[in-house]
């Protein structure tokens, strides 16, 4: 199946604003174009992309390009990943793998805001972008996996899969979130919703990519495999919730469709 190409929007024809000229002009030039993401939970919202925004002022004043910057973010992502697949779970190996898969996901939040700050992003970044996010989000749960089996085999072999249905999840969200986003563009739409909310972004918590992350700070304590258990179950109920949502949204907008056209 082939996503949909949102087309570029042709070469603006009005004045565009002077580029900021410093970190501080660019810094606060980002605080007023975030995105509006009504769904994000808390830690990509209220930590992740400010980080981004930190890391996408200091790109900018240094002349690097989106695409380099996502670049930075899978070196970070995969070395982490890597590290977490071919290491025995030590306390070091666990600080390793926390903090690259940390700071892959700061600089994953800044390609899109130096783009911004940049004047638009193109179809090659976007592609980039949702490639490594796509790759990762598999081979972080995989990776759990032969970690698992090389080094600490659990007592029952059923807890391996956990981290298969883990990435099952992961895949299968991240490509319905893509999917329905495209359709949205395409419609002109923006995500369902009344807006930002604080309780939500907490309460879905466990499914936010950076709180996994930080959950590695765990790896090498006994607290690891019944806590990224228990995420993976959320994420697995959370998921098919969503699943719900979106087909009724489609669905709505479907049948408004068919009442406009008649």
């Amino acid at each position: 199946m082939t996503a949909t190409v949102t087309p570029v929007p042709p070469p603006s024809t009005t004045t565009a604003p002077a580029p900021p000229r410093g970190y501080r002009e660019a810094l606060t030039r980002l605080r007023t174009a975030q995105k509006r993401t009504p769904g994000a939970p808390g830690y990509s919202r209220f930590v992740n992309r400010k980080l981004g925004r930190l890391i996408a002022a200091g790109a900018y004043v240094l002349n690097r390009t989106p695409n380099q910057v996502t670049a930075v973010s899978a070196l970070f992502s995969f070395s982490g990943i890597a590290v977490l697949a071919l290491f025995p779970r030590t306390g070091v190996v666990a600080a390793v793998v926390c903090a690259c898969l940390v700071v892959g996901y700061a600089f994953d939040a800044a390609d899109g805001q130096l783009a911004r700050l940049r004047g638009g992003g193109s179809r090659t970044g976007e592609w980039l972008d949702h490639m490594v996010d796509a790759v990762k989000v598999a081979a972080l749960h995989l990776a759990v996996l032969v970690s698992l089996f090389r080094f600490d085999p659990p007592e029952h072999l059923a807890w391996l899969l956990v981290p298969i249905v883990f990435a099952g999840t992961a895949t299968s969200w991240f490509f319905g979130i893509i999917l329905v986003d495209q359709i949205r563009r395409t419609d002109g739409r923006q995500a369902a919703g009344t807006g930002p909310s604080p309780l939500r972004a907490l309460l879905v918590l466990p499914s936010d990519y950076g709180v996994i992350c930080l959950l590695f700070g765990l790896l090498a304590t006994g607290a690891f495999l019944p806590v990224y258990t228990a995420v993976a179950a959320f994420n697995l109920l959370f998921f098919v919730a969503s699943l719900v949502r979106w087909y009724g949204e489609l669905t709505r907008a479907d049948a408004a469709a068919a009442t406009h056209e008649s």
